[in-house]
């Protein structure tokens, strides 16, 4: 079942690429404003559950419900629920034959059927926020790997999303950019926006998280508050995960 107080309700998810199990038996419940970080190796499934979230992957199995609906379901708008859960990717995937300002205005008038005007004072207004406002007639390729993930981040947040999916949006940047990055997303959680992350920047997971959730080879193995999962791991396998991350 369902919990009614979701915003997002995972049940018994999983997914398989041909023989391989990749998620198995998924469970999981987001409540609207919660900033939900998904941590574990690389090939625990992470990216994998965050794609089926955003429907960019089909569930072999189980229900995933969207403010009590199921989006697994026949006839249900993707493109509707897509405007509604929002994702940033690893790789930008901005639009390199636009600038910075069609960017972002171009989800908005075309999927959200906003007005040009509103939808360049919104563009402008996240895009200050990120402190990419000095930018708005630049390409793409003129930017750099942590300004292009700035923008990125601003577009999402431009379609006025429910819910927003960050799939390890700082592993691509060099050390010097991801901090502006998390500043950004730091920011951003303090908005109230439903935030689910998967990352590897576990400081910033333990600061920004209401709630976070370690996976290991497919499961969810051990969930929690960041105090819980950071300082007093009870799974032998999160302890040395964390281990090997915090350099304990």
């Amino acid at each position: 079942m369902a919990n009614q107080d979701s915003i997002i309700s995972v049940r018994n998810l999983e997914k398989k690429f041909g023989n391989h199990l990749v998620l198995k038996d998924i469970s999981l419940d987001v409540t609207p404003g919660e900033v939900v970080t998904i941590i574990g190796s690389s090939g625990s499934g992470k990216s994998t559950l965050l794609r089926c979230l955003n429907l960019l992957e089909d569930p072999t199995n189980g229900e995933i419900n969207f403010k009590g609906e199921n989006i697994l379901g026949n006839g249900f708008e993707i493109t509707k629920y897509r405007s509604k859960v929002g994702m940033v990717f690893q790789s930008f995937n901005l639009f390199n034959n636009l600038d910075v300002l069609e960017n972002c205005i171009v989800g908005q008038t075309t999927v959200l059927g906003r007005s040009r005007q509103e939808a360049e004072e919104m563009a402008m207004e996240q895009l200050k926020k990120v402190g990419m406002d000095p930018y708005i007639k630049a390409k793409p390729a003129q930017l750099s790997g942590g300004q292009k993930q700035r923008v990125a981040i601003a577009r999402a947040v431009s379609m006025s999303p429910d819910v927003l999916l960050f799939d390890e949006p700082t592993s691509a940047l060099d050390p010097e950019m991801v901090e502006d990055v998390l500043a950004s997303m730091k920011a951003l959680a303090h908005t109230g926006l439903t935030m689910i992350l998967v990352t590897h920047e576990m400081a910033f997971a333990r600061d920004v998280s209401d709630h976070v959730v370690f996976m290991d080879k497919g499961v969810v193995a051990e969930e929690g508050t960041p105090e819980k999962i950071f300082n007093n791991p009870k799974e032998a396998r999160t302890k040395e995960f964390l281990k090997r991350y915090l350099n304990q």
